[in-house]
Parts: C-alpha cells; sequence; structure tokens
C-alpha cells in the first residue's frame, strides 16, 4: 500500500520523507509547486493541494496511512485569508477525503503553538489559545477541531505537535534555517532576551512516524526537544562555525516596543521582517512537556549540538554556506 505525504516539500516533509523511504514504504506527495526538496527521490509525486477536493480524492486512492504536513506558517497574521484555508479547511478537507476513502490512518501534524503558550508548563492536557493570541496559534487549533469532526465520523487519526524545529534537508531554507546562515554570515546586529524549544527535524519525523503505528486515536503528543535560550542557540552555532556570535542581547522590553514598527513594515511590503510581535510571543512561551510521547512514541531527541553541527555540515553540502578558511 502506498503512503500519502502533503507537505513533502518543506523542511519536515523532506525528511519524512527520505526515513519513509529508508523503511521500504512506498510514497506519494501530494505537491502545489517547487519539487527541489524531493529531486532524485522516487516518490510519486500528484499535483494539487489541499483545498481541491478532486486532487485530494485523486491522491487518497490506494493509500493505507496518510501524513497530513501541509500548513501555512505566518508570524503575520491572516493577511489574505490563506493561513485560515489550508490550516483549518485545508485540514478538514484532507480528513474528509481520507475517511470517505477509507485510509487506515491519519496523522496530523499541528503544532506546540496550538496550545496556550503563555503557560508556565505545556503538556496536551493544557488550554488552548486565547482570543488575543495570534492568528497562526488559533488557526492549528481549529485545524485540529475541525479534524476531531471526522474522527468523530470513523476517521482514525492521531495528532502531533512539533515545537521548534531545526535540522537538515532544509530546502527553504526555514526561519530557523535563514536565521543560522545569518548567524554564520555575521548578519545579525544583536540577539533577543527569550527562548524556545527546539526539536531536531529527524527526531521529529521518526516520532511522527512512530505515531502511525502507536499513537492513541485523537490523542495528542507534543514533540519537543529542549528549551534553549536564543544566546545558546547563537553559541552553538558560533562553535561550529567559528563567527563569533552577536554581542548585543537586546532586552524582551525593547524588542516589544519595536515591533509594532516591525509588524506595519511586514504588512506594507509583504516581506517578514527579523521579528514581529507574533514571533516574540513565542520567545516568550512556558516549557514543553514531551513525557508523553517519550513513553508512548519513544521519542528521543538528540542534543543541540549535534543538531546544530549537521545544519551547517548540510548547508555546506549544498552550497548556501562556505566555511571561513
Amino acid at each position: 500500500m502506498t503512503v500519502l505525504v502533503t507537505g513533502a516539500t518543506g523542511h519536515v516533509g523532506s525528511n519524512l520523507v527520505r526515513m519513509l523511504l529508508g523503511r521500504g514504504e512506498s510514497v506519494r506527495a501530494l505537491v502545489r509547486d517547487g519539487r527541489r526538496a524531493l529531486d532524485g527521490l522516487d516518490v510519486e509525486c500528484v499535483s494539487g493541494h489541499v483545498h481541491d477536493p478532486g486532487g485530494l480524492d485523486k491522491a487518497m486512492k490506494g493509500v493505507s496511512e496518510v501524513f497530513h504536513l501541509a500548513a501555512v506558517i505566518s508570524i503575520l497574521g491572516d493577511r489574505n485569508g490563506e493561513v485560515a484555508r489550508v490550516n483549518v479547511e485545508g485540514t478538514r478537507a484532507v480528513a474528509r477525503s481520507a475517511r470517505q476513502a477509507g485510509v487506515r490512518r491519519m496523522v496530523h501534524m499541528s503544532s506546540c503553538h496550538a496550545f496556550d503558550l503563555d503557560a508556565s508548563s505545556i503538556d496536551e492536557t493544557s488550554a488552548r489559545p486565547k482570543p488575543t493570541d495570534p492568528f497562526y496559534n488559533r488557526s492549528k487549533a481549529l485545524g485540529e477541531a475541525a479534524l476531531r469532526e471526522e474522527i468523530a465520523l470513523g476517521l482514525d487519526a492521531v495528532i502531533v505537535n512539533p515545537t521548534g524545529v531545526i535540522g537538515p534537508f532544509d530546502f527553504g531554507p526555514s526561519r530557523m534555517g535563514r536565521f543560522f546562515l545569518a548567524l554564520a554570515r555575521g548578519g545579525l546586529p544583536s540577539l533577543i532576551d527569550g527562548g524556545f524549544d527546539f526539536v531536531d527535524v529527524r527526531d521529529l519525523a521518526a516520532s511522527t512516524i512512530a505515531a502511525a503505528t502507536k499513537g492513541r486515536t485523537g490523542e495528542n503528543y507534543l514533540l519537543g526537544g529542549r528549551y534553549v535560550h536564543v544566546r545558546d542557540v547563537a553559541a552553538a552555532a558560533a562553535a561550529v562555525t567559528g563567527v563569533r556570535a552577536p554581542r548585543i542581547v537586546a532586552p524582551m522590553w525593547i524588542a516589544r516596543a519595536g515591533a509594532p514598527i516591525m509588524d506595519v513594515f511586514g504588512n506594507a511590503t509583504g516581506k517578514e521582517p527579523l521579528y514581529t510581535s507574533e514571533s516574540l510571543h513565542a520567545l516568550r512561551a512556558g516549557r514543553i512537556d514531551s513525557k508523553r510521547a517519550a513513553a508512548e512514541l519513544g521519542h528521543a531527541p538528540r542534543p543541540l549540538a549535534d543538531t546544530v553541527g549537521d545544519v551547517y555540515a548540510w548547508f555546506e553540502q549544498t552550497g548556501a554556506w562556505r566555511r571561513r578558511s
């Protein structure tokens, strides 16, 4: 039988697909555009997107499992409605199509942002985002609610909730990939006083696959790594690249004071600024508890230093970054 992956060309998707192929799975990818992350891989690509019922039904034929990764990540709200269309209605459409096709199991990749990150400690029983929280956070919670409607109708599905994702095969590159490249090129004037939980994309992929066989129907699994201060991420990068990390660490209150200007700039130009009010919200998040995933899925995140080293090794291999001689 075939395994379907949506969002296969993204950072997590490109790692998940490689891991599935390594296990001998037959992989089909629902692809909208930009297939570079899948070049050279034995993957069946079906053109379509998550809010196209016809394309979804075609992609679901003969599928035993679905890994739904497609999402829009935003730190600038939902200016054109795409975040809601993909994260909420897209999830609903994929789940409905999977149920109607008789798919054995669906694994939905949500996010830790689907919970109230203002809590001091977050686990799978924690409260969901408040009406005042960033729209992206609310969209992920709403996407889960849409999925649960299909679970109530008979779909067998599990939800995984990753934290901040870092690691190799970052073709985009992702926001964190761009951060690592900026550090290596000496392009950041300062850091911001805050931190977040980061997980290696390969550990995330492995636990997502485990959720397909070990996860309990309808349950959430927070897939975190370790809480790390921004300055410690920069220090780990400097240890690999030899490029000194920015010495200035701006206090959170200063960053928050300047955030409205960044928001206006981003919304006016359509370009993503260095930070926004929404991204600062994440840097003040509480600690993520991944004990359930460790106990039930065998989730075991590796050390940050190993991940950072592999990030730069991959960037160097692809020519995105060159080590200084």
